[in-house]
């Protein structure tokens, strides 16, 4: 009898305890869940004077969308002071500007580089014979191509990280838009990688006779078409938006 009544209390009271519990009895603790981070603030870039041109032809031009692309990827050492002294031949109000301001920047410059590069194509391909890049690709074992909007190679998955998948592309046509190289969100996104071990991890200056791109190296025919369509950077960069 005893016992059973000592069964009873601890019963009674066992249940009383479960009842008062935060988490309950049998039930397991919800983990806490992290705020989803907020996306970044962004703007559209103006277009660049090879896009207005294209534009006026009818034909292919810089999508506004790829803005987006460039913006995302964006590191937030290339939105920093350190940032700001490399462009502030094109943008000298870049440390002074809103984070979108600044991202806006970095869409048009992108812009002006696959104009530089490319053309605004993101189909473009090219093998080239000078001496200096006329090497073989460590991923293609091919001779290197130069592709997509900002003329990048395969190599350049191992060498930045990337996202371009040989093994599935090899077996395309050339010029196939679906080609994780051509893709412009892909082939812009390894630019902004390229970019930023220039002048974030190695320091160097953002125009530099050692640059990835011919277009970013004074002096040479190329950077001479690339300085032309940087003329029409956004206006935060030369002039305060506040009144």
């Amino acid at each position: 009898m005893a016992g059973s009544r000592l069964s009873w209390t601890v019963g009674v009271g066992l249940a009383l305890w479960c009842g008062l519990s935060v988490s309950g009895c049998g039930k397991q603790a919800v983990p806490a869940v992290d705020p989803p981070t907020p996306a970044p603030k962004m703007k559209a870039a103006p277009p660049t004077p090879i896009a207005e041109k294209k534009e006026e032809l009818g034909k292919q031009t810089w999508d506004p969308e790829w803005d987006k692309f460039v913006e995302e990827a964006l590191p937030r050492e290339m939105l920093s002071a350190r940032a700001a002294r490399d462009v502030r031949r094109f943008c000298p109000r870049f440390a002074q500007m809103g984070e979108a301001d600044k991202r806006a920047f970095w869409a048009y410059f992108f812009q002006a580089l696959a104009g530089a590069e490319a053309g605004l194509k993101p189909t473009t391909d090219v093998q080239h014979t000078e001496p200096a890049i006329a090497v073989k690709d460590s991923v293609t074992k091919r001779m290197v191509r130069s592709e997509g909007l900002l003329q990048l190679t395969y190599m350049d998955s191992d060498r930045y990280g990337c996202d371009f998948n040989w093994e599935q592309d090899k077996s395309l046509p050339e010029h196939d838009p679906a080609k994780t190289i051509l893709q412009p969100k892909n082939n812009l996104a390894c630019g902004v990688r390229i970019l930023d071990n220039q002048i974030i991890e190695q320091r160097k200056p953002l125009l530099s006779s050692t640059s990835y791109w011919s277009t970013l190296q004074p002096g040479t025919v190329s950077f001479r078409v690339f300085a032309k369509q940087m003329t029409n950077v956004p206006t935060a960069c030369i002039q305060s938006t506040t009144r």
